[in-house]
C-alpha cells in the first residue's frame, strides 16, 4: 500500500517497507574489506562528517549530519570508490591474484606494471563515474576511453581527462544510449566494460563498484560515534550506491533500522515512477531528460540493486532543480557556527529535501521527523561544473550569495 504527495517542489511516495533481513555482501565485514584496500591508496584520507547543529537546533531536530564527498581522492565526488575497487578487484581476476591478500601496493610491481599498461577499460558516464575511472586507470597503469550522454557541459569532459588516463567524448545520445554504445565499443576492441550500472548477464562489476562504495558508510557510521540515524537521505541515478548505503545500513543497524528516502531528478526519476507502476518491475525514463542534476540523470534502475530500493525504502522522491538549487545555498550559506559546505547540483538536493521538509509541519508528519531525529546526508559531489555552481551559489568568498529561495 502506497501514498503519494504532490508537492509543487518535489513529489513523494511512503510505502511500509518489508523487514530488512539483510544482504551480506554488504554487510560490515565487507565495508571493513572495501576499506582495507582503499586505504592502501597513497591519497587515501577519510572524508570529514559534519554536524550542523544550529541547522538541527533551529528546526527542532536532534542532529543532522552531513558525510561530505567533495574531498573524496582529489575528484570532487565520491565515484572514485566504486571504480577504484572494482578496477582493482577486475585485475586480480585478470592477473590470477588474490584479493584477500594484496592492495594497491601489490601492482607498484614492475612485472604487473607492464600486464596494466596493456588493459583499457569503457565506460559511459555522466561524470563522477567516468572521472573515477579515468583516475583509477591512471592509477594502476591502465588506459580507459569514457563516453558522455548528449548535454554533459564541455568542463565536465575536460574534468575527466584531467583526473587521469582517459580519452573522453561527448556522444549525440542519452544516458542509457551511450551505456549501450560503450558496451558494444567494449566488446569491438577487445576492452573491459567497467559500469556502474547492471543488466542481465552484467552484474558482476556494478555489484564490485557498489562495494567499493561501502567505504563511505563504513567510515560515516564510525564518525557518528555510537549514534544511529532515525533517517538517511540517499541520491539516485541508477541507484547502485544509494542502494548499497541503504543495505549497509539496514545490516549496520538491524535492531533499530532507519527510515530511508530514496531522492531523484524528477525529469529522471525511473525508481519513484517504476515503484508507482506497482509491478514490482523497473521501467526506464525515455527520450533525454533535462535536469541541473547531471549526477542523477539516469533512465533505468540498476537491476540488481533494484530489490533493495523497491522493498525496503520507506519513502521516495522525485524533485524539481529548485530543490537543489535551495540546497545549493544553504549549504552555501551556513546558519549561526555550521560549516560552510561546497555541494554541486546532485549533491545538494537532498538538504534542500530536508530543508523543505522541515520548514513544513505536515512534511515532518509525513517523513516522521520530530526531536529525537537524526538525519544523515551524502554530499555526493563538489563544484564539480564550476560554472553551473556559481551561477546558483555567486561567488560566497566575495560575500556575493543570491538569496534563498
Amino acid at each position: 500500500m502506497i501514498k503519494e504527495y504532490k508537492g509543487k517542489a518535489f513529489d513523494c511516495i511512503k510505502q511500509e517497507p518489508v523487514r530488512y533481513t539483510g544482504i551480506r555482501v554488504f554487510s560490515r565485514e565487507k565495508a571493513r574489506d572495501v576499506l582495507r584496500f582503499h586505504q592502501s591508496l597513497p591519497v587515501y584520507k577519510k572524508t570529514s562528517l559534519l554536524s550542523l547543529e544550529q541547522t538541527a537546533s533551529m528546526y527542532g531536530v536532534r542532529s543532522i549530519f552531513v558525510k561530505d564527498e567533495s574531498g573524496r581522492f582529489g575528484l570532487k565526488a565520491f565515484k572514485g570508490l566504486g571504480g577504484s575497487y572494482c578496477m582493482y578487484r577486475i585485475l586480480c581476476r585478470k592477473l590470477s591474484l588474490d584479493p584477500a591478500k594484496s592492495d594497491y601496493r601489490t601492482f607498484l610491481r614492475e612485472d604487473l606494471r607492464e600486464k596494466c599498461c596493456k588493459i583499457e577499460f569503457v565506460t559511459a558516464t555522466d561524470g563522477n563515474h567516468g572521472k573515477g575511472v579515468s583516475w583509477a586507470a591512471k592509477l594502476f597503469g591502465c588506459k580507459a576511453r569514457v563516453f558522455m550522454p548528449a548535454g554533459t557541459v564541455e568542463a565536465r569532459r575536460r574534468a575527466v581527462e584531467d583526473a587521469g588516463a582517459a580519452i573522453a567524448e561527448i556522444t549525440e545520445w542519452n544516458y542509457d544510449r551511450t551505456v549501450q554504445y560503450a558496451a558494444s565499443f567494449a566488446e569491438e576492441r577487445g576492452s573491459i566494460l567497467i559500469q556502474d550500472t547492471a543488466w542481465d548477464g552484467y552484474e558482476q562489476y556494478p555489484q564490485w563498484i557498489m562495494e567499493g562504495y561501502l567505504t563511505l558508510a563504513e567510515e560515516a557510521a564510525g564518525q557518528m560515534g555510537g549514534i544511529a540515524p532515525t533517517h538517511v537521505f540517499l541520491q539516485a541515478g541508477v541507484g547502485s550506491m544509494a542502494g548499497a548505503v541503504e543495505a549497509y545500513c539496514l545490516n549496520r543497524f538491524n535492531d533499530s533500522p532507519p527510515g530511508i528516502a530514496i531522492v531523484e531528478a524528477e525529469p529522471a526519476a525511473c525508481i519513484y515512477r517504476s515503484v508507482l507502476a506497482g509491478d514490482g518491475k523497473a521501467h526506464s525514463i525515455e527520450g533525454s531528460p533535462s535536469t541541473i542534476m547531471a549526477g542523477l540523470n539516469c533512465g533505468t534502475p540498476c537491476s540488481t540493486i533494484w530489490p533493495v530500493l523497491r522493498d525496503t525504502s520507506t519513502w521516495f522522491c522525485a524533485c524539481r532543480d529548485s530543490v537543489s538549487e535551495k540546497g545549493m545555498l544553504a549549504y552555501a550559506r551556513p546558519e549561526g557556527s555550521d560549516p560552510s559546505i561546497v555541494s554541486g547540483e546532485s549533491g545538494a538536493v537532498t538538504y534542500g529535501l530536508v530543508r523543505t521538509i522541515l520548514e513544513d509541519e505536515s512534511l515532518r508528519d509525513l517523513f516522521h521527523i520530530n526531536r529525537d531525529s537524526v538525519i544523515l546526508l551524502i554530499n555526493t559531489e563538489g563544484d564539480t561544473d564550476p560554472e553551473g555552481y556559481l551561477r546558483v551559489v555567486g561567488h560566497p568568498e566575495k560575500g556575493h550569495l543570491f538569496p534563498i529561495h
